[in-house]
């Protein structure tokens, strides 16, 4: 663990899984830190992902998983051919500005967490191969699969920017800290 990660107040659930994902998301943020666009694009190692493809999936990922719960549409829902252009950024797009999108989408997040009436309270799932025939889940599994996916694609962002410029984890949060540009935790 590359920080502590502490819940609001002893006893918060609700604190303790949006602090955990948070945690997650810091560690993805900082991946490019200090980063040119070039650079957070690039694929040093023999994965496909970039660093800046990682922040987009995992921002429009944790975008599905809200509309999901809250029961709409998703705007920015991706079809088979469009399925890679969640992984790299393409037109204009540039890492400022999806971090940005980001942080609106995990605003969203947490203002949804938060205002559940109870964990417990569940949406369905949609009918995919993957997921069991009229499935739900709860909002407590909703917090705990985004922060599994956010650990996953943290490990990955590691080990691209490690392939990068050799700076591993430990450095990226000492030269948050260094640089007093808190993003996450």
């Amino acid at each position: 663990m590359v920080t502590h990660v502490p819940a609001e107040s002893y006893g918060d659930e609700r604190g303790a899984l949006l602090s955990f994902a948070a945690a997650q998301r810091g560690a993805l943020r900082r991946s490019v830190l200090g980063l040119t666009e070039e650079q957070a694009a690039s694929r040093p190692s023999a994965s496909e992902l970039s660093l800046s493809g990682l922040l987009k999936h995992v921002a429009e990922v944790e975008l599905n998983w809200l509309r999901l719960a809250q029961q709409r549409p998703n705007e920015k829902q991706r079809t088979q051919e469009t399925w890679g252009d969640g992984f790299r950024l393409v037109g204009e797009e540039t890492v400022p500005e999806i971090l940005t999108f980001w942080d609106g989408v995990v605003a969203e997040i947490e203002e949804h967490v938060r205002t559940a009436p109870s964990l417990d309270d569940t949406f369905p799932l949609p009918p995919a191969p993957w997921f069991p025939q009229d499935g739900k889940v709860s909002v407590r599994w909703l917090v705990l699969h985004l922060i599994e996916e956010l650990a996953r694609h943290a490990g990955h962002a590691d080990i691209v920017r490690e392939s990068l410029d050799g700076k591993t984890a430990f450095e990226l949060v000492a030269a948050e800290a260094e640089a007093g540009t808190g993003t996450g935790s």
